[in-house]
């Protein structure tokens, strides 16, 4: 099979690796890719929002199967265009990556659906905003409607920082059209989780939970991230829980859609927090989660080519599903000034291939090849994986490799899994 991976990122790195590892899969394209993928395929020179380039190429090329990785080009309708021209995709069409694409959607949906969330209101007005604002308790969480490369939530910890947060949203416009709609939440306590279903629109499959580390630095110091390092599956992820999440957020959301008329077919990504009353959604995401994935897919004993096409199909429930009974961790290192103003252009020392077991593993997203070698060409630059039968066992596997690699200001955390080994599994 020939397959297109759409994204630059250590997702789309991870994606390319397990369906590189299948015999059936004969050539893949990254578009645009990164050092990494270059090593697995061939580079297309494409960037993910350049929906009537990237369409035009695949219906010359035509690959057997297309698989989306970002948000941005879900939302922007490259899946709906694609599958006009009788191309298999994976990714939900347009209307489902609202789900993603608009929080007030979202809301809405699991409203009506019943669903546990946070409560929240919607303006369109700065001043209401505002004036409803002033009349809540702290802390509060302002959120942008739309996309915002996930900066566009904000926890403020009383009235100054909240009137702030909506006017750079509302009225400087920082993210632009995305905060032209923004709601007003109340503040959830407990535990973050991450849970990724995998749907064709009728039946699901759940993926290992895993954790996120947002903050930048140790002990969930300095600014939020695209994410620092996660591991999977979480210890606080019980099957009680897991049940609790089956019964009442995956299975009600799948119906929700449904109802909706809106065919979804790809990954449902929920951001849980689980409180003392229970599970409550923090947010959907409409494609695989990133760093994540880079500690899922290596648990994942059924050939990853088998599920896409499954979900594709529409055929999920014949499918076979299977994870391995072990644990995986993996460490982001980051450029220096990451994530506010990142230094890029250092060159980088210490890769290594991926063992050929799968305890560990290099995932590229900033990065690009150079005469010199391969050099630093995003924030986080790439992300290191370890798999084995125990959490503590993975962690010393990935870190072991992190410790060989060197760039110029590289940082990293020290403390990724670090809670969960403690006997508190919460990260943030």
């Amino acid at each position: 099979m020939k397959i297109l991976i759409v994204g630059q990122g250590g997702r789309e790195h991870c994606l390319g690796w397990a369906l590189a590892r299948d015999r059936r899969v004969k050539k893949l394209w990254f578009a645009p890719g990164n050092a990494g993928t270059s090593e697995l395929g061939e580079n297309v020179n494409i960037a993910p929002s350049e929906i009537n380039a990237l369409v035009q190429w695949a219906e010359i090329l035509r690959p057997d199967l297309i698989v989306v990785g970002p948000e941005a080009p879900l939302c922007l309708g490259l899946v709906d265009r694609l599958q006009a021209s009788g191309l298999k995709v994976f990714g939900p069409n347009q209307s489902g990556a609202r789900l993603e694409g608009s929080k007030a959607f979202t809301k809405e949906l699991l409203f009506k659906a019943g669903i546990p969330t946070a409560q929240s209101e919607r303006f369109t007005d700065s001043a209401k905003a505002k004036a409803y604002s002033q009349r809540q308790s702290f802390p509060q969480v302002i959120k942008a409607d739309g996309l915002a490369a996930g900066k566009g939530v904000v926890i403020a910890l009383d009235a100054g920082h909240a009137e702030t947060a909506i006017s750079e949203m509302m009225d400087h416009r920082i993210f632009g059209d995305a905060g032209s709609e923004i709601l007003i939440e109340e503040f959830l306590e407990g535990q973050e989780v991450s849970v990724h279903a995998l749907t064709d629109g009728k039946t699901w499959r759940l993926l290992p939970s895993a954790q996120d580390h947002k903050r930048v630095f140790d002990q969930d110091q300095g600014p939020n991230t695209g994410g620092m390092g996660a591991y999977a599956p979480a210890p606080l992820f019980t099957p009680e829980l897991q049940r609790r999440v089956e019964e009442e957020i995956i299975q009600p959301v799948v119906d929700a859609l449904r109802r909706e008329g809106i065919d979804y077919r790809g990954v449902l990504y929920a951001g849980l927090m689980i409180t003392k009353d229970g599970p409550k959604v923090l947010e959907f995401n409409s494609r695989f989660g990133d760093p994540e994935t880079q500690v899922l897919l290596p648990l994942l004993e059924t050939p990853l080519l088998d599920i896409l096409l499954a979900v594709v199909a529409g055929n999920l429930d014949q499918q076979d599903f299977k994870i391995k009974k072990a644990s995986a961790l993996a460490v982001v290192l980051a450029a220096p000034g990451y994530p506010e103003k990142p230094e890029l252009g250092g060159l980088i020392q210490g890769l290594r291939h991926a063992d050929a077991k799968g305890r560990q593993m290099i995932f590229h997203a900033g990065t690009v090849n150079h005469k010199d070698g391969v050099q630093t060409a995003g924030g986080r630059v790439l992300a290191v994986s370890g798999v084995a039968e125990t959490l503590e066992g993975a962690r010393a596997l990935a870190y072991e490799w992190v410790g060989e690699i060197h760039f110029p200001g590289a940082h990293y955390r020290k403390d990724i899994g670090a809670k969960a080994l403690n006997g508190n599994s919460s990260a943030s």
